[in-house]
């Protein structure tokens, strides 16, 4: 038998990556964390992730769950038990009414049920218009489906909120879906009923698919709304995507759900079921103690976060980088752009000089860059010093 030579072997694993996959950029975010992981004495503002641990009858569920020995698969579509729950949620903190047997999937996340959907509804060339600044998984998640990507900026002045015209501007005949996600990370921004109620019309008059990724909804401070899954004519074309992550701080734990018309989650329960078959189960069941039992302690969160907000964007604005009060999530978007140095040298400098580590804006987008992320699911102590930190920072530029 003949073996290649090394360096053919090389040229032709370069080849087994897929082209699609192989022009994907890397997550920012991630990237920009390899490089903190390997400092001392970082006070962190960058990875979006609760600081508190998961309530205690969460994980006691958890635990009640493994000692009965419930360790093994669920249904595809995931424990009904789950699905009844997210159901009756969904029905009574966004007023829209699922049937849990046939139009709600528990995913790995909320990142599985986008891939899913995405998968699910997209053929090669189908365009799917979402915002920037965006999440970085979205464009990536189109992309994965051979679809393109079709971004609309958001603007400070606008308070970083989706216009309905300028979506109905990229609207081509290709054009499938939109992509939303109000509460925004990485903005805080947050969709009012005029907005809703604009973008709902538009799907409605160009056929649209909506994919609503409202994850960080729970974290809203001021009135959340209905989803816009509740307008007219919009139950039949969108899919609601949800999870536990941030509310309940159950990121480990990898729990989502998506609701929508029976077609698309039935399609999207195929492609779940070729590829994950289903989530975790007594993850499931931690889930359902979450939702039956974990508001007061989710309250109590969002209500430090609310005060964590007002110390960060406080002390932002001081020392000279405007920053909006975010009506949802736990991230601040202060603008950097008049220090003199873009998203990326702001950060790295920071990085390097002061140990405080924050996320470019361009992480999130070319429309990102000007600004970085902070996210305030750190402690008050950390806030406080990365904030001071900071303002030495500035002051060192200025």
């Amino acid at each position: 038998m003949k073996f290649m030579s090394a360096s053919k072997s090389h040229h032709e694993r370069h080849h087994w990556v897929a082209g699609h996959i192989a022009g994907l950029p890397r997550s920012g975010i991630r990237d920009f964390f390899e490089l903190v992981s390997a400092r001392d004495e970082v006070v962190s503002l960058g990875i979006g992730e609760p600081d508190f641990v998961t309530p205690w009858s969460i994980r006691e569920a958890t635990i009640y769950a493994l000692d009965q020995g419930h360790t093994s698969y669920t249904s595809n579509l995931g424990l009904i038990s789950l699905r009844r729950e997210c159901c009756r949620y969904v029905q009574s903190e966004f007023g829209v009414d699922y049937q849990p047997d046939q139009e709600c999937i528990v995913t790995v996340g909320v990142s599985e049920g986008l891939d899913l959907v995405m998968r699910a509804i997209l053929n090669p060339g189908d365009e799917v218009i979402y915002h920037q600044p965006a999440f970085v998984s979205y464009a990536p998640a189109i992309a994965m489906a051979h679809a393109r990507p079709v971004p609309v900026h958001t603007r400070e002045a606008d308070g970083f909120v989706l216009s309905a015209a300028d979506v109905e501007n990229k609207i081509t005949p290709k054009t499938k879906a939109l992509l939303l996600n109000y509460p925004n990370n990485p903005t805080g921004a947050n969709l009012g009923e005029p907005e809703k109620a604009a973008l709902a019309k538009v799907a409605v008059k160009h056929d649209l698919l909506v994919i609503t990724d409202e994850i960080y909804s729970e974290l809203t401070y001021g009135l959340r709304g209905a989803s816009i899954a509740a307008y007219p004519g919009m139950r039949e074309r969108t899919v609601f995507l949800h999870g536990f992550s941030k509310a309940y701080a159950m990121t480990g734990y990898r729990i989502g759900y998506a609701c929508g018309p029976h077609q698309l989650i039935d399609a999207m329960m195929k492609v779940h079921q070729y590829s994950m078959m289903c989530a975790c189960g007594f993850a499931q069941e931690a889930a359902v103690e979450a939702l039956r039992n974990g508001r007061d302690e989710r309250e109590a969160m969002r209500e430090e976060y609310r005060q964590r907000r007002n110390v960060i964007v406080k002390r932002l604005n001081d020392m000279g980088l405007p920053c909006s009060l975010p009506d949802g999530a736990f991230y601040v978007f202060p603008r950097i752009s008049d220090t003199g140095l873009d998203s990326q040298q702001f950060a790295m400098r920071l990085l390097e000089q002061k140990n405080v580590a924050v996320v470019p804006g361009t992480a999130f987008g070319e429309a990102g860059e000007g600004y970085v992320r902070c996210s305030y699911a750190a402690s008050m102590t950390d806030i406080e010093t990365a904030m001071t930190r900071m303002r030495e920072f500035v002051n060192e530029l200025s």
